[in-house]
């Protein structure tokens, strides 16, 4: 007991030494992290690489490609951003996120490193360029089969895009968000986004806009890369519930029936789409052995925490449902879903959000859900104000409750819950990882 608990206060100063470094701020560009690098040793030069990109879909895409090389038998290194509820969960290895001690060790190591490079009047790297530094280091020692590497933002200049030559390239879907990083037209967006692409890996996209599209394949085709889109992939879905979804697909001429994956929602289907063509490449390559059993067994046993994630035993009323929607596609799929599931429920939203988001575009979609809301504001210097936000939503027809945080906000719900079929929290990573840790 005494060692787990040394453990967990190692791991408690690891973070703060790591938090330490928000005050860079996020600056994309690759000429830090590869200084970062270059004194470890380069760990990521001895990493099998999937590399996904994407608006919305990657983190969910990059559960299924993990989960289903866990079940083929590999040993998988899975790296994520941001965190909902502990900060381990960005690192995880073999089903299990890296330990507190792991944590503290490899940390140091980074932050050592990082000393060198200060030390010689070189610019600091940044929080996520040190977080991602850290798993290349524990993946490379771990002696990993594969990495599922997620990128944090964009594509181009993001840290995780130091991998030379990654076994293939996957980009979700394309919309807005971040734009005034990655660009206001999705033609931009997506040239970020095809920034991942390198000369002769092959690309994998399931993005659906045509200006996307056009630019994602022009990038493979100067890379000499093979291009694959999904969007048009005869694709059949024969079973929607609350216990997720059943679908036959085809992919190049190959049928895969009654495919079972455990996420919601149409959406995950389509993520689902594009790790199953991901994964047939790959074993069409002679990257990977890819058994039928395995597929089928990866895809279903696939979770992600925080996307349409139901908190409430199955049968018991109010429903509490927890979605990480937080950008204008997200909230159209999370309507979506809602109209799917829940069309003749009465619903209670209970959203918090931050400025920099597109939250008219959001609230459209939101107020098509319920007209019942609480608002508070996420844990976060970027939220928008609770007052803000309910006359936004209020100049939209809706009835709006103000909480200041989102303890009071869950206690609102909770005195509410009687008069709801479903208790819905959307809006914000932040507030949604607040709320899980307390539901």
């Amino acid at each position: 007991m005494a060692d787990l608990k040394g453990a967990a206060y190692a791991a408690e100063g690891a973070i703060g030494k790591i938090h330490e470094f928000e005050k860079f701020g996020s600056v994309l560009g690759l000429e830090r992290m590869t200084k970062l690098l270059d004194i470890l040793g380069n760990p990521q030069d001895e990493l099998k690489v999937i590399h996904v990109a994407g608006t919305n879909g990657k983190g969910s895409t990059c559960k299924f490609i993990y989960s289903v090389l866990q079940e083929c038998g590999y040993k998988v290194g899975l790296y994520t951003s941001p965190f909902l509820e502990i900060f381990n969960e960005r690192i995880e290895f073999d089903g299990n996120y890296i330990s507190d001690e792991d944590l503290s060790v490899y940390t140091d190591r980074v932050l050592a490193a990082v000393k060198q490079m200060t030390d010689a009047g070189l610019q600091s790297p940044t929080e996520f360029e040190v977080i991602t530094a850290i798993a290349f280091l524990y993946f490379k020692e771990k002696k990993t089969d594969y990495v599922v590497l997620e990128v944090g933002l964009g594509g181009r200049g993001d840290s995780t895009n130091v991998c030379k030559k990654p076994l293939i390239s996957v980009i979700t879907s394309i919309s807005y968000d971040h734009t005034d990083r990655l660009g206001n037209t999705l033609a931009e967006i997506a040239s970020e986004k095809a920034g991942i692409i390198k000369d002769g890996c092959p690309v994998v996209t399931s993005a659906e806009a045509d200006e996307a599209l056009a630019v994602i394949e022009q990038a493979a085709a100067e890379h000499g890369s093979m291009y694959f889109e999904t969007r048009n992939l005869p694709c059949l879905i024969t079973a929607e519930t609350f216990g997720g979804s059943k679908f036959d697909i085809d992919i190049q001429g190959v049928t895969f029936k009654n495919l079972e994956i455990s996420m919601i929602g149409r959406h995950q289907v389509k993520n689902a789409a594009v790790a199953v063509a991901a994964l047939c490449i790959l074993e069409e390559n002679g990257d990977i052995r890819l058994p039928n059993e395995a597929l089928r067994a990866g895809l279903k046993k696939a979770k992600q925490i925080g996307r349409f994630e139901i908190m409430t035993p199955p049968g018991q009323k109010p429903v509490y449902i927890i979605d990480g929607a937080h950008n204008p596609d997200g909230a159209l799929a999370l309507r979506r879903t809602m109209t799917t599931f829940c069309a003749d429920s009465k619903i209670l939203m209970v959203t918090g959000m931050l400025a920099d988001k597109d939250t008219d575009t959001i609230l459209k979609e939101f107020t098509q859900i319920t007209g019942d809301f609480i608002v508070t504001e996420p844990v976060n210097p970027r939220r928008m104000s609770k007052e803000e936000l309910k006359a936004k939503i209020e100049a939209l027809g809706g009835s709006v409750k103000a909480a200041a945080e989102h303890e009071e906000a869950l206690h609102a719900a909770k005195a509410m819950q009687d008069e709801y079929d479903v208790i819905l929290f959307a809006g914000s990573l932040y507030l949604i990882g607040e709320i899980r840790r307390m539901l």
